[in-house]
C-alpha cells in the first residue's frame, strides 16, 4: 500500500473511532445516575429492554441514534429523541421495535421525538414490518407543546398512523412499562393487543392530580389506571405482566405464532462475501475532497465476490451503474464517480459532478430496475450538475429532470449511502432523504449541504463584505479572512453528516464495514411489501 492509501486509512479510522466514541454517549441516555433510577423501580432501560427483546446473536440497525444530538441545549438536551428505535429479529421474524427512554426527562416527547416516531412507522407502513411499542413516557414536553401538538406532523399524527397500519394488516403490539399519560394512553389501546406490566405500568387521560383539579376526584394513580384497574375492570388491556421480562416474553410468544408475509418476491441467493477486503474501504475513500478515486473500488468491498455487472461502462461516465449482490439480494447501483475522466471526444469531465450523458445513463437505468423488479442502492458522492454556457445550452436542467422524474416516481425499494459529498440538487437526484429511500444512512467521512464549506463561505463573505463597505467600514485583508473562517466554521458544522443525523434527514451515521448489514436488512424488509403500482414516469422533456 502507498503513502497516500495509509494517510486515508489513518483519517478514515479516526472518524469511525470518533463514531463509536459518540455513540457509546448516546447510549447512556439521560445518565448514569436516571439509568440507576430506573433500576431502583424494577425497570429495565429502554436499551437492555430491545435487547432482551430482540433475538440472540442476530443482526440488528438503530434508526436515529443521533435524534436530537446538539438540540434543546436550553432544557437540558435530548438524547437519541427521549426514544431507541432498532429493526431486528423477535421469534424469527423481522420487525421494528420503539422504545421510549425514561432516563431522558421521563420519556416526555420533543419535537424531535415525535418526527423520530413518525419515521419508525413510516418504515413500518412502507414495508409492512411488524411493529412493537414499548411505551414508558410522560407525554408531551410542555414547555415546547406548541411545536409538538397541533400540526399535522405532530403528536397526533402517530395515532392516525395507528389507525392507518391497524386497517393494513400491520402488525401492532404494546407493552406499557411506565408512564401512559393524556393523548399517550391512545397509542397502546390502537395496538392489535396491549400489555401491561403490575405497579409500574399505568395508563389514564389524566393523572390523579389532574383528576383532583379538575372534578375534584381524590384517588391515587394505580388505582386510576394501573394493570389490575385495566385488565380487571376496564379491559383496556389485554395482558397482565409481573415484570418488564415477563412482558418481552409475552411478546416473544405472541411473535412466534404471527403468519408467513406476502412477499415482494426480489431475487436472492447464497450470500457470499467481497473477494476485496472490505477494510481497504478506509484507505481508498481520500482525506481530501479535491482527491479523486474510482467508485469501483469501493463498490467492489461492499458487493458479494466483489462482482458488478456494469451497464453503458463507456457512456456519462461520471455515474456509475450496473447490477451486483448483496448478501446475496439482486440491487441495481447508481453511483458517483469522483475521478477526473476523458469522453470518447477527448472532452475532460470533473469527477463527481452530474453531466447530461451521465443523467441520461441513470434514467435509463433506473427505469431497467424498475422493469426487472431489482432493489436499487445510491452511493453518494457528488457535488451537483453540471454548470455554464455549454451544459446549459445542451439540456442539462432537462436531462437533470428526467433523472429526478424516474427516482421519484420508481416503484421498487431505494437505498441512499452518503459516502462523501451530498450537494445541491445532486442529493436530490441521487436519492436524498425527500425521495422517500427505505433507508439513508451516511458514513463519517459524508456532507450534507446545498453547497461546499468553502464555497458557501465564498459567497456569504462577498454578500457581507459588500453590506460592510456600504457602511463605510474598510475592509482589510486581516478583517476579510476573520469573517471569512467565522463563516466557513458555522457552516462546516451544518454540512457535518451528524447535524443531518440530530435532525433525521438521515436514519444512521454508520461505519463503511456496516453499510452491506444496513443494505441487506433494508431489501429483507421491504420484501415484506409487494409492489402495488406501475413505474410510470409520466411526462417527461425528452
Amino acid at each position: 500500500m502507498d503513502l497516500n492509501f495509509n494517510k486515508n486509512e489513518d483519517h478514515n479510522k479516526l472518524l469511525s473511532a470518533a463514531l463509536r466514541q459518540k455513540l457509546v454517549k448516546v447510549k447512556l441516555g439521560g445518565g448514569k445516575s436516571r439509568v440507576e433510577k430506573q433500576h431502583a423501580k424494577g425497570k429495565m432501560t429502554a436499551r437492555e429492554r430491545i435487547e432482551y427483546l430482540l433475538d440472540p446473536k442476530t443482526k440488528n440497525i438503530e434508526i436515529a441514534a443521533f435524534a436530537g444530538d446538539k438540540m434543546y441545549t436550553e432544557h437540558g438536551g435530548c438524547p437519541s429523541g427521549g426514544v431507541v428505535v432498532k429493526i431486528g429479529y423477535v421469534s424469527g421474524k423481522q420487525c421494528i421495535v420503539v422504545a421510549n427512554d425514561a432516563t431522558v426527562k421521563a420519556g416526555a416527547w420533543f419535537p424531535i421525538t415525535g418526527k423520530k416516531n413518525l419515521r419508525a412507522q413510516e418504515i413500518s407502513i412502507e414495508n409492512k414490518l411488524p411493529i412493537i411499542y414499548l411505551v414508558d413516557s410522560a407525554g408531551v414536553y410542555l414547555p415546547m407543546q406548541d411545536e409538538i401538538f397541533p400540526d399535522k406532523e405532530h403528536f397526533g399524527r402517530i395515532f392516525r398512523n395507528n389507525a392507518i397500519m391497524s386497517s393494513m394488516g400491520i402488525t401492532q403490539i404494546s407493552a406499557v412499562m411506565g408512564s401512559c399519560v393524556a393523548g399517550g394512553a391512545y397509542l397502546p389501546i390502537m395496538s392489535d393487543e396491549a400489555l401491561i406490566v403490575d405497579k409500574t405500568g399505568s395508563i389514564f387521560l389524566a393523572g390523579s392530580y389532574l383528576v383532583k383539579a379538575a372534578i375534584g376526584e381524590s384517588i391515587d394513580n394505580e388505582t386510576l389506571g394501573g394493570a389490575s384497574t385495566h385488565c380487571e375492570i376496564s379491559g383496556v388491556t389485554d395482558y397482565k405482566s409481573k415484570d418488564d421480562k415477563d412482558a418481552l416474553d409475552t411478546i416473544k410468544n405472541i411473535f412466534s405464532k404471527i403468519g408467513d408475509y406476502d412477499k415482494a418476491g426480489y431475487n436472492r441467493e447464497k450470500p457470499l462475501k467481497p473477494k476485496e477486503d472490505p477494510k481497504e474501504l478506509f484507505g481508498i475513500l481520500p482525506k481530501s475532497r479535491a482527491e479523486p478515486y474510482d467508485m469501483r473500488e469501493i463498490i467492489k468491498r461492499i458487493v458479494d465476490d466483489s462482482l458488478f455487472e456494469e451497464y453503458k461502462k463507456e457512456y456519462g461516465k461520471t455515474i456509475l451503474t450496473g447490477y451486483a449482490r448483496i448478501d446475496g439480494w439482486a440491487v441495481g447501483i447508481v453511483a458517483n464517480q469522483r475521478t477526473l475522466v476523458k469522453t470518447k471526444s477527448g472532452e475532460m469531465q470533473f469527477g463527481g459532478v452530474i453531466y447530461s450523458d451521465s443523467a441520461d445513463k441513470a434514467t435509463r437505468f433506473i427505469a431497467n430496475c424498475n422493469q426487472k423488479k431489482i432493489p436499487l442502492v445510491f452511493l453518494q458522492d457528488v457535488t451537483g450538475f453540471m454548470v455554464g454556457s455549454k451544459s446549459e445550452h445542451g439540456g442539462i436542467i432537462k436531462d437533470g429532470a428526467k433523472m429526478v422524474n424516474a427516482v421519484s416516481n420508481s416503484v421498487v425499494p431505494k437505498f441512499t449511502i452518503i459516502i462523501g459529498n451530498s450537494y445541491g440538487a445532486g442529493n436530490y437526484a441521487m436519492c436524498g432523504k425527500a425521495y422517500d429511500p427505505r433507508l439513508i444512512a451516511a458514513w463519517p467521512s459524508a456532507e450534507l449541504a446545498v453547497m461546499s464549506g468553502n464555497s458557501a463561505a465564498k459567497v456569504l463573505l462577498q454578500i457581507e463584505a459588500a453590506s460592510l463597505k456600504k457602511q463605510g467600514k474598510e475592509i482589510t485583508p486581516e478583517v476579510e479572512k476573520e469573517l471569512y473562517d467565522k463563516i466557513k466554521a458555522r457552516y462546516d458544522e451544518q454540512v457535518s453528516p451528524y447535524y443531518a443525523a440530530s435532525r433525521i434527514w438521515t436514519d444512521a451515521v454508520i461505519n463503511p464495514l456496516d453499510t452491506r448489514t444496513w443494505i441487506s436488512m433494508g431489501i429483507e424488509a421491504a420484501n415484506h411489501a409487494p409492489i402495488e403500482k406501475k413505474f410510470n414516469l409520466g411526462v417527461i422533456q425528452v
